[in-house]
């Protein structure tokens, strides 16, 4: 039986710094979903899939198959076998996994995506909906926060060592509007389940996070 640990929790949390972190230590797969639904959107750009043709995108991705492994230490996403690492970070990519992730038969078989991976692995896997309906059963659930005010001062820190300008404030009040968005949507909304442990991350350093979910491991 594999071991899987998922993390939920809404943006700027901290969630993929974490997750890796603790994959780390437990010698776990860290599983990407967003890498996940890049190169299922990269998969639709390589067949020149209309972004517009949602009846061709639900019945393309189900010919993707994707999975996650690991190359001498670097994680690698495999499309249909083929390392697409390189491919997925692109703003092409990016505009059309917007698109793509919110389409119904998309989100059904990125999922049953995941649990095969989740089965065959011990696994951390954060995201949006990985307690509710990816990894129901998960050994620990993690619900992790932070203030509003905290996660943009994060994005803000993080975006300003890259030497952009930016408002903080905006920041902020985009962080808000997108937690309204994740809460409210139709599919998979953004929530805490009844068994996941609460981690408010605000006033605590990462190795302090890390430590409190690897407790939680029995």
């Amino acid at each position: 039986m594999s071991y899987q640990i998922a993390i939920d929790g809404p943006a700027g949390a901290g969630k993929s710094t974490i997750a890796k972190k603790v994959a780390e230590t437990k010698k776990f797969i860290y599983v990407d979903t967003g890498a996940m639904y890049r190169a299922m959107a990269y998969f639709m750009l390589i067949n020149k899939v209309n972004p517009a043709d949602a009846s061709t995108i639900e019945a393309k991705c189900t010919q993707a198959d994707i999975t996650i492994s690991y190359e001498n230490g670097e994680q690698v996403v495999l499309l249909n076998g083929e390392n697409v690492n390189a491919h997925l970070r692109t703003e092409e990519v990016g505009n059309m996994a917007s698109v793509t992730s919110k389409n119904p038969r998309v989100r059904e078989r990125l999922t049953v995506l995941q649990k095969e991976l989740a089965e065959k692995n011990d696994v951390v896997m954060d995201g949006r909906d990985i307690g509710t309906c990816v990894l129901p059963n998960a050994d620990v659930k993690v619900y992790l926060t932070a203030s509003a005010g905290v996660r943009a001062k994060r994005r803000y820190d993080e975006l300003a060592a890259k030497g952009e300008n930016c408002d903080i404030a905006k920041i902020e009040e985009d962080i808000v509007k997108r937690d309204e968005q994740d809460m409210n949507r139709e599919i998979a909304p953004l929530k805490q389940t009844e068994d996941a442990v609460l981690i408010d991350s605000s006033c605590m350093t990462v190795e302090e996070v890390v430590q409190a979910i690897l407790e939680l491991c029995k």
